[in-house]
């Protein structure tokens, strides 16, 4: 899923503020911590992308044509998905 530098700074900005709201850390250095927590986003959305594109691969290499967006490749997608995030310990 590509997503854009501004909703992941939206995103690091509402954890940060969520964590600090409920008095769960302080941070010393906010710039550092906010850099983080957008590096942390970042990377979670490779695995995803690199996660559905095995998943897609591996759709397409079936001896049988399945159409994207049919309801059987939507449970195969599901399924494979579910396979690899385990493989992978999500």
């Amino acid at each position: 899923m590509r997503i854009s530098e501004e909703r992941i700074s939206h995103l690091a900005h509402l954890i940060w503020d969520g964590l600090y709201d409920d008095d769960l850390v302080d941070y010393p250095d906010e710039e550092k911590t906010l850099q983080t927590i957008k590096v942390a986003i970042q990377d979670y959305f490779k695995v995803d992308d690199d996660m559905d594109e095995k998943v897609r691969e591996k759709i397409g290499s079936l001896s049988k044509k399945v159409n994207e967006g049919s309801p059987e490749w939507e449970i195969l997608y599901k399924k494979y998905y579910e396979e690899e995030a385990n493989r992978r310990s999500f």
